[in-house]
């Protein structure tokens, strides 16, 4: 017997902006029942689990234990760029001269999570 990891929660202050800032990074939709003021609001993924948010009334404070590690389509450079623009703030540059590395970005509401390069990306500088 095993178990199978139904979705990844977040905890969060505002269910429905994070679940539609996290549906504009993945390309993916909010669960159809989802509106403005639910208390959880689910990111429905193409494979894998569902992004679940969960609204709390504590504030986050430290560095979170657990963080999501993107892969785009496009160039890693690229997609920080899009992030950005989404609403994503900038925390850490861990890029090489070389091309290798990822950058540390968070959510709207501080959660941490880092863009790794995209297979483009590791083809033109693992070769």
């Amino acid at each position: 017997m095993v178990s199978v990891v139904q979705n990844v929660a977040i905890d969060c202050a505002d269910a429905y902006g994070l679940a539609r800032f996290w549906s504009g990074v993945t390309g993916r939709p909010l669960h159809p029942e989802d509106r403005p003021g639910v208390r959880e609001a689910q990111v429905l993924l193409a494979e894998g689990p569902v992004l679940y948010f969960n609204q709390v009334p504590e504030a986050k404070t430290v560095k979170n234990r657990l963080h999501l590690c993107l892969r785009p389509e496009t160039s890693r450079d690229q997609e920080v760029d899009r992030l950005l623009e989404l609403g994503a703030t900038f925390v850490g540059d861990h890029r090489n001269a070389d091309g290798s590395g990822w950058a540390i970005l968070a959510d709207p509401e501080g959660n941490e999570f880092c863009v790794l390069r995209s297979a483009s990306d590791r083809a033109a500088t693992d070769s």
